[in-house]
């Protein structure tokens, strides 16, 4: 074949591919389902190519089934008849399939669904021979959507060339040899071919599994005191409806058998995994009557949702969760799956270990991927608005101090536990008075409730990564006062035990930047909030929405200086005055770091030798008051008392119509905020950007920093609803 004839195919073939990716895959990023297209592509080529001009293997495929040449008959009638459905060359395609080692069934799938689709749209199912260039077709959608132009890889732009030095530092793997005398080639390690290799390895893991319940399965179903076969049946046949409309809405019209498969491989491993934690209970219990667990809905809800994240993280990779990109790829990462089966965080969390440990298959990178839902979930997800996990924290509080979520004086203690997913999901009980998992009963009237395993777990869990997290954050910006670090630990833990409610709808890592910024302005230690996000930015898996968007009040939200000043430190001043006096409350006990439970290799312990005695008790002195003491925790740079001010921030925080009502509409998130103004200096932004738009309660409190301080005594008499 001539040169410029081979780069005329390749450009059309690449066209064609770009074109059918751009119209009817929603989500273009999903690189396994493009990846499927694409050989699509390559079969509608390929088989119209004589076999001479093929190498082996696929100049046999193709001699085998060569299309026929288009008789004159045929060419005189072909305007006249309609279109006929493409036909797909098996051989050649599970040839390709095999090269590529790709699953044959879903890239017929692809063919007969979306890649037929295709073709008729663009009026080329009944073509014979070579299709015409599609250029002028993909021009008009790359203006439409404004995205890159896609053909200039096939100049080898140098825009989109990776850096020689980071091609050789790719990981090269060696490839089979096609006879006894080639050569094994390496191949770069792509991103495509390890999500291949992931998927081909999940479906080996599977090969003996069923998307149906074994027939020990059953036997554990009808030894339950109440039948669940049926019950089971029922919310997999509906979840998996629910799964292959929602996965069609995300990536494709056309989509629906691709979804079907992922659910059926899903399927597969929740029925497994159901098995296997099953055997375990009864090993350690000596019973086989799992009645309640079994028609625990929540409890099977959470475990297929946990399986189909395997899977889903098998074929889009292991990247960090919760949508920290822009990519519509991520609406298929976690938390995706909650959202599709309206599963609370919390419930989720409480299967995450026990699947882990009932699936030895899983390889590392998955556990670390389920580790990360984990840490998401206590991060965030756990204390959304409506979470049952407030609940049982409001269950904790009235039983009285005795019962808290989990008593600070353990924190030194090992993380041991055995608890199991039964354990958790039957909860409340006593680990000291635990009867069989599966017997749990609840109290009777008049007695004492029992403690919540599932909360216990949790808190415990949730402290040792608040600590961590801490850690880390004070590594970069306190070192020189190391004294700090256990204050600022005392104050975060009191706040996650007593002051829950600041979590709500909220992230972790703001009450930490919070809680630090608050013990260096008692203790005059220069540290500014935007320093602190500075360094925050600079963490692994940090989002800047976390300190440009948090929530002040229902539907308003801000940035994190505005959430210290009128949110944070109001709840919290008297508690942070105490650390200033001569008698400072007790310190809290430092967490004792276990290794994970979900890798082989430790953690590194931080290292301290301190023994800490009790939790923090509640103040005596009043939050209402204002004191020149606690007028040094509002972050303006200065201290302030004229009445002057204090009228004006009054005002201003009474009124209906103030500027915080940056609230979410339709929706639909809001846009980041540009810019944000810490503390009293007017270039001290938080990412460096020179645009307008900044919190006018931040504007107005530096505005009225500059007045003159005529009084230091004055107490205004609003102020006690407001400010201080």
């Amino acid at each position: 074949m001539f040169p410029s004839r081979r780069t005329e195919l390749w450009e059309s073939s690449w066209t064609m591919f770009l074109l059918a990716k751009g119209t009817f895959l929603q989500m273009e990023d999903d690189l396994v389902i493009a990846f499927q297209l694409l050989l699509c592509v390559l079969e509608f080529f390929t088989k119209r190519f004589t076999p001479s001009l093929l190498q082996s293997p696929y100049k046999s495929a193709v001699s085998s089934s060569t299309l026929s040449p288009p008789t004159r008959t045929s060419r005189r009638n072909q305007g006249k008849a309609k279109p006929r459905p493409p036909e797909m060359d098996v051989q050649l395609l599970e040839t390709l399939c095999k090269e590529s080692d790709c699953s044959v069934d879903e890239v017929k799938n692809v063919y007969q669904t979306t890649f037929c689709a295709f073709l008729d749209s663009v009026g080329l199912s009944g073509l014979q021979g070579l299709p015409p260039t599609l250029s002028k077709q993909y021009e008009e959608l790359y203006y439409k959507n404004k995205d890159f132009d896609a053909r200039l890889f096939l100049v080898d732009d140098e825009t989109l060339s990776p850096n020689k030095t980071e091609v050789s530092k790719v990981e090269m793997t060696p490839r089979k040899n096609l006879s006894g005398d080639d050569v094994a080639i390496p191949v770069p390690q792509t991103p495509i071919r390890a999500a291949m290799n992931s998927i081909q390895q999940l479906r080996v893991d599977l090969t003996s599994a069923s998307d149906q319940p074994s027939s020990n399965l059953l036997v554990y179903y009808k030894n339950c005191t109440v039948d669940p076969t049926e019950e089971i049946r029922k919310r997999v046949e509906e979840l998996g409806q629910v799964f292959i409309k929602r996965f069609a809405q995300a990536v494709g019209q056309h989509c629906e058998g691709l979804g079907r498969k992922r659910f059926n491989l899903g399927a597969q491993l929740y029925y497994k995994v159901m098995e296997s934690m099953l055997k375990s209970e009864e090993k350690r219990l000596s019973v086989q009557n799992f009645s309640k667990l079994l028609n625990n809905a929540a409890f099977h809800t959470s475990l297929l949702a946990c399986a189909l994240e395997v899977v889903m993280a098998t074929y889009v990779g292991f990247g960090r969760s919760s949508g920290a990109s822009d990519s519509v790829e991520t609406d298929l990462c976690f938390p995706w799956i909650l959202d599709v089966f309206r599963l609370p965080a919390f419930d989720f969390y409480k299967v995450i270990e026990s699947f882990i440990k009932a699936e030895p298959t899983l390889k590392h990178d998955m556990m670390k991927h389920l580790e990360q839902c984990e840490h998401v979930i206590m991060e965030s997800l756990a204390w959304k608005a409506d979470s049952p996990l407030f609940d049982l924290l409001k269950q904790s509080r009235e039983e009285g101090p005795g019962e808290q979520a989990e008593p600070p004086a353990t924190l030194n203690q090992p993380l041991h536990h055995n608890h199991t997913a039964a354990d958790l999901y039957l909860s409340p009980v006593r680990p000291s008075r635990q009867p069989p998992a599966t017997e749990a009963e609840p109290p009777t009237p008049g007695t004492k409730a029992l403690r919540s395993n599932s909360l216990s777990l949790f808190y415990k869990k949730l402290y040792r990564m608040a600590y961590l997290r801490l850690k880390t954050l004070f590594s970069h910006l306190l070192t020189s006062h190391p004294e700090l670090e256990p204050i600022i630990w005392t104050l975060l833990q009191h706040t996650l035990q007593n002051e829950y409610e600041l979590m709500r709808d909220r992230h972790l890592d703001q009450l930490i930047m919070s809680a630090m910024y608050a013990i260096c302005k008692v203790k005059n230690v220069d540290l500014r909030f935007k320093t602190i996000v500075t360094a925050y930015k600079e963490m692994p898996n940090t989002n800047q929405e976390t300190f440009k968007r948090v929530l002040i009040r229902e539907g308003q939200y801000d940035s994190i200086i505005v959430f210290y000043n009128l949110v944070f430190m109001q709840k919290l001043k008297t508690n942070i005055l105490q650390y200033s006096s001569p008698r400072p409350p007790p310190l809290s006990p430092i967490p004792r770091i276990p290794c994970s439970p979900y890798k082989n290799s430790p953690l590194r312990v931080p290292g301290s030798n301190n023994v800490y005695v009790s939790p923090l008790k509640s103040s005596r002195m009043s939050p209402v008051v204002m004191t020149p003491r606690s007028r040094i925790l509002i972050s303006i740079g200065e201290s302030f008392g004229s009445a002057d001010k204090f009228q004006k921030i009054n005002e201003m925080v009474s009124s209906t119509d103030w500027s915080l009502k940056r609230s979410l509409g339709g929706g639909s998130a809001p846009k980041p905020l540009k810019r944000l103004r810490f503390d009293m200096d007017g270039q001290d932004e938080a990412d460096g950007s020179k645009s307008s738009g900044e919190s006018t309660l931040i504007q107005k409190l530096a505005e009225m920093s500059k007045f003159p301080t005529t009084s230091t005594e004055y107490q205004p008499k609003n102020l006690k609803k407001h400010i201080i």
